[in-house]
């Protein structure tokens, strides 16, 4: 939806500058920000359908079994440390100072930049959500109390 809107806005910024010839900042920085908020508000959703790009060599060799072994190693050591690291940082570095500063941006009629620097580290946070809700499903799978969807376990080969 983020991107239609951000499409919607190109549209609409483009006919006020070439056609009436209107001229805005703020149209700009919308669509910047607009696709920012899809990216790191659509990566916890992403996750949970399990289409984030894979590069491996062995994964689609494996079991059942085997994937749910890799996916709780990459999801416990280097999803979940990642995310941590980056919503902390984002916050502490990109957000917070921002915020206190009230910071908007230095051209005229730009938007206020503190609202999608917030965008960041929550963007972070939920991915750390849904990734423990990814290890907490796996961690089930193979103790037998559930079973997951095929669409979680799934594995798509590049087109060759």
């Amino acid at each position: 939806m983020m991107i239609l809107l951000s499409c919607v806005v190109s549209a609409a910024n483009a006919l006020l500058r070439y056609g009436l010839d209107i001229s805005n900042n703020w149209p700009l920085e919308l669509q910047w920000y607009l696709f920012a908020a899809a990216v790191m508000l659509g990566a916890s959703y992403t996750l949970r359908c399990n289409e984030h790009v894979r590069v491996d060599l062995i994964y689609s060799q494996l079991s059942d079994r085997g994937r749910l072994w890799v996916d709780l190693f990459g999801l416990t050591f280097f999803l979940m440390p990642a995310c941590l690291l980056f919503a902390w940082l984002s916050w502490t570095t990109l957000f917070y100072p921002s915020w206190l500063v009230m910071e908007h941006s230095l051209n005229s009629g730009g938007l206020a930049r503190y609202p999608i620097k917030f965008v960041v580290p929550f963007g972070f946070f939920m991915l750390s959500l849904q990734g423990l809700s990814e290890i907490i499903k796996r961690i089930g799978a193979l103790k037998g109390d559930i079973t997951l969807p095929a669409e979680d376990l799934r594995y798509e080969k590049p087109m060759q």
